[in-house]
């Protein structure tokens, strides 16, 4: 990790905050259309579509061409869900980080600087679902600086931070599609404690999971 120094958020991060955390979450589109393309329902609609028109028209052009449309149409509905999320985010807590998670003794926003560049982010908060722990948000890294342990310094001062306050433990949630993120919480000695699928309509038509993992930072789990 030689030549990246993880800051506090400033005012003149805020841009680049917002890029880090948006090319991170569009990364994330196309295993995310892998995984609609491999459940049952999905493919029950492609073959019984495909079939259908193979039969009703004795052509496979109208066939493949209704398959393709019906797959346009899975993808820019990823894409939908994805912007959809990416929107509300920087209109909400990335919208004005100060007063998100610098008003707080109990929260907190860092980012990771190489070379005067955003290269990572991480934050933290109190979890609303889990009384005396801190929650991980916003763990991200530019594609570009992966594989220098940034990801794993940016853990740890959120843990140490969780620690210094006297909490508990830290609490975060993370995609199935997340895979490289789920190898470093773990490797981290983060808990997977619960699956649940994405609860609006959307989610529940393609099974979208998050997952939700713990690590534990005060010996008797208990504040000061």
């Amino acid at each position: 990790m030689s030549g990246v120094q993880i800051r506090k958020y400033q005012e003149e991060d805020a841009e680049s905050v917002k890029e880090v955390f948006t090319l991170g979450m569009n990364e994330h589109i196309p295993s995310s259309f892998m995984h609609v393309l491999k459940q049952p329902l999905t493919q029950m609609v492609l073959m019984c579509t495909f079939c259908a028109l193979v039969t009703s028209s004795k052509s496979f052009l109208l066939p493949v061409l209704a398959v393709t449309l019906l797959l346009a149409g899975a993808r820019l509905g990823i894409i939908y869900m994805f912007n959809r999320y990416i929107e509300a985010t920087l209109s909400g807590d990335l919208r004005d980080v100060t007063n998100s998670y610098l008003r707080s003794k109990d929260s907190c926003f860092w980012v990771a600087e190489s070379e005067g560049q955003v290269v990572g982010t991480v934050a933290c908060l109190p979890a609303e679902n889990a009384p005396g722990c801190l929650e991980l948000k916003r763990m991200s890294v530019r594609r570009s600086h992966r594989g220098r342990g940034i990801a794993k310094a940016l853990c740890r001062t959120v843990a140490d931070f969780t620690r210094d306050r006297g909490y508990a433990a830290v609490v975060l949630q993370t995609s199935m599609v997340a895979t490289d993120a789920q190898k470093l919480y773990t490797h981290m000695g983060y808990q997977k404690i619960k699956e649940f699928v994405l609860p609006d309509f959307f989610g529940k038509i393609i099974n979208f999971t998050l997952i939700e993992f713990r690590l534990d930072v005060q010996p008797d789990g208990q504040r000061d």
